[in-house]
């Protein structure tokens, strides 16, 4: 009897969870539409609104990564130029703390983040509670190093972007 006790209250316990989340975090996969007005980096943009807007899960060389963060940027202006409908899907968190919306960026059936990864201009970079395509980044990044694509061939990833913004890295050449 205290295991059939213990099992119901367990999964009273277990069915209360999403409610007292629900109220917590925002909801998962609400998605939103902007037209790109500016891309600022390899990892983020503006939106013809006004929204800044960081793509979730990834992150490219700093524009001061000299010549690394220019081609970074290049490559994301090629896939989102100026006047570009993209869908912005949300995870968990909604904004970093500098108050861009985080998102996944989809232009059609390509989601824009992994694209960076993919083509080698971006690495994985998850911070939870914002991790649905984690797995996803993680494949595209170990093809992107296998192929020696973008900035793998130019050794652009020697320091890490987060290396560089805590200055563990020399300058780059």
């Amino acid at each position: 009897m205290p295991h059939r006790a213990s099992s119901t209250l367990l999964s009273l316990a277990l069915a209360a969870v999403p409610l007292a989340c629900a109220g917590a975090q925002h909801p998962v996969h609400q998605e939103t539409h902007c037209v790109v007005r500016q891309v600022a980096d390899g990892d983020s943009f503006r939106c013809s609104d006004g929204r800044r807007v960081r793509l979730i899960g990834i992150d490219s060389p700093e524009r001061e990564q000299r010549p690394f963060g220019s081609k970074a940027q290049q490559a994301l202006f090629r896939i989102l130029p100026p006047g570009t409908e993209v869908k912005l899907e949300h995870d968990v968190a909604l904004t970093d703390r500098y108050g861009r919306l985080l998102a996944y960026a989809w232009t059609g059936s390509t989601l824009v983040n992994e694209a960076m990864v993919r083509g080698g201009w971006a690495v994985l970079y998850t911070v939870p509670p914002n991790v649905k395509y984690a797995e996803r980044f993680s494949q595209a990044q170990n093809e992107a190093r296998t192929r020696a694509a973008g900035l793998w061939a130019e050794r652009g990833f020697d320091c890490l972007p987060t290396d560089f913004r805590r200055r563990r890295c020399l300058s780059s050449p």
